[in-house]
């Protein structure tokens, strides 16, 4: 029991120790009129340095991964026609290939697919 309690405790020992270690070793200085000025390029330092992402890019990235989905899943259908009618099998294909269509003139009309605009 008492080495469970020495590894209890060593274990929220050592982590908070070097917690406090961390924050005593990277805490900040004040700040100083030069080093919060800008430094030989212009940019200011306490902006920030990334370029903000593009969202339509986004959006136009998570459309081509839905359609791309939609396209792996056509990829089973001759496998389908040896297991229904062909009737049934045109049927499941031409219903497929409508909503896929829908959404693509869904997407079209709603203008997330023009990167230009």
């Amino acid at each position: 029991m008492m080495i469970m309690n020495a590894i209890f405790f060593t274990s929220l020992f050592i982590p908070s120790m070097v917690f406090s270690l961390s924050i005593m070793l990277y805490m900040r200085t004040y700040k100083d009129r030069q080093k919060s000025s800008p430094f030989e390029c212009g940019f200011d330092p306490n902006n920030m340095a990334r370029i903000p992402f593009s969202t339509r890019f986004f959006l136009l990235a998570i459309i081509f991964i839905v359609f791309d989905i939609e396209v792996v899943l056509l990829m089973p259908i001759p496998i389908l026609m040896y297991s229904f009618l062909p009737c049934q099998y045109i049927f499941i294909f031409m219903i497929f290939l409508i909503i896929l269509l829908m959404g693509l003139i869904h997407e079209w009309n709603e203008g997330s697919i023009d990167w230009l605009t």
